[in-house]
């Protein structure tokens, strides 16, 4: 990028514009000799733009002496960022009740996971300076990506997620137990633990609140999320007539949700909707801030001297010019 020093100054390039317009246009000087017919001798085709070499040199000179003193310099900037960071361990539900098509993205029907995938791919993309970690859980639990900040990873494994790649069941305990496992020994100032699921706990030998109360221990804030809307929920099945919708009563354990937050000391949440889910995780966004440092430097370089020297230079011309080819009369 470029800039001036003193921008200022370049309003002298008016005056100076001005001033050659005025030696341009003035009539010169007048004098008296008897014999008038003797000088036409003296003056060849192309005199009166020879006569006009030594002004145009000045005004070039001029006008480079102009730049050259408002100093144009070429810059760029550079930023060293300072923050603490915020490591996040996203747990979410996989299992075969996340197929419930009671949700909608841009009034399409879709499952559960589809929304979900939806609203955290956002929710990654807004964190860009913190470590963000994926559990993927159903009957079993298992890391899907270790904390990164690649976010790029991340979001592609998050498209990739599928109902059942762990398993039908819901093995909650499992899935919390594995996010402490994770952020045992991490040194970062915050941690965050957010716990998705659509379902009770009934897989896994560990117990939720056994888990919570070991993730807690780590110094992570825990948040969790209850999937789903009010009553049975619309599933895809397959009947002798082909695929028909039919509707299913899922048991959200809402209660043990609300004691693993409490006991982590984050809150709970229920996503009855897609709007519902994304306002949610907004609400985690902000609860969980990155503190960010910025310091600038700007580097300059002068360029003055690529006005200056050919403006000198052209001055040498204009004195030559009027000293050894253009002379005046006297």
């Amino acid at each position: 990028m470029y800039r001036f020093a003193y921008p200022y100054l370049l309003f002298l390039l008016i005056l100076i514009a001005g001033g050659a317009f005025w030696a341009y246009i003035r009539k010169p000087s007048a004098i008296t000799f008897s014999r008038a017919s003797d000088l036409r001798r003296l003056v060849g085709k192309g005199s009166f733009f020879l006569v006009k070499i030594p002004l145009i040199l000045r005004i070039i000179a001029l006008v480079l002496l102009v730049i050259a003193a408002a100093r144009p310099q070429k810059y760029n900037v550079s930023s060293e960022v300072n923050t603490s960071g915020v490591d996040i361990i996203l747990c979410i539900d996989t299992s075969g009740s996340m197929r419930a098509l009671d949700f909608f993205i841009e009034k399409e029907r879709v499952n559960r996971l589809d929304a979900v995938k939806h609203v955290v791919h956002d929710f990654i993309s807004k964190r860009e300076q913190d470590r963000i970690g994926l559990i993927v859980f159903g009957e079993k639990a298992f890391t899907q990506c270790p904390l990164t900040m690649d976010n790029g990873l991340l979001l592609n494994l998050v498209a990739g997620m599928e109902t059942g790649m762990a398993g039908d069941s819901t093995a909650v305990g499992l899935a919390v137990a594995l996010g402490a496992k994770r952020l045992k020994d991490i040194e970062a100032e915050s941690k965050v633990l957010i716990l998705l699921t659509d379902g009770r706990n009934n897989a896994g030998d560990i117990e939720p609140m056994q888990a919570a109360e070991a993730a807690a221990a780590t110094g992570a804030r825990i948040y969790t999320i209850g999937v789903g809307g009010f009553g049975p929920a619309p599933f895809v099945v397959d009947t002798i007539f082909g695929k028909r919708v039919q509707k299913v009563k899922l048991d959200l354990d809402e209660d043990t949700l609300k004691k693993i937050a409490e006991t982590g000391g984050g809150r709970y949440f229920r996503a009855s909707d897609s709007k519902k889910l994304q306002e949610i995780y907004d609400i985690i966004d902000k609860l969980e801030k990155t503190e960010i440092k910025v310091k600038q430097f700007f580097n300059f370089e002068e360029l003055y001297k690529y006005f200056l020297f050919p403006a000198l230079f052209i001055l040498i011309l204009e004195l030559l010019a009027k000293s050894l080819i253009i002379r005046s009369v006297p």
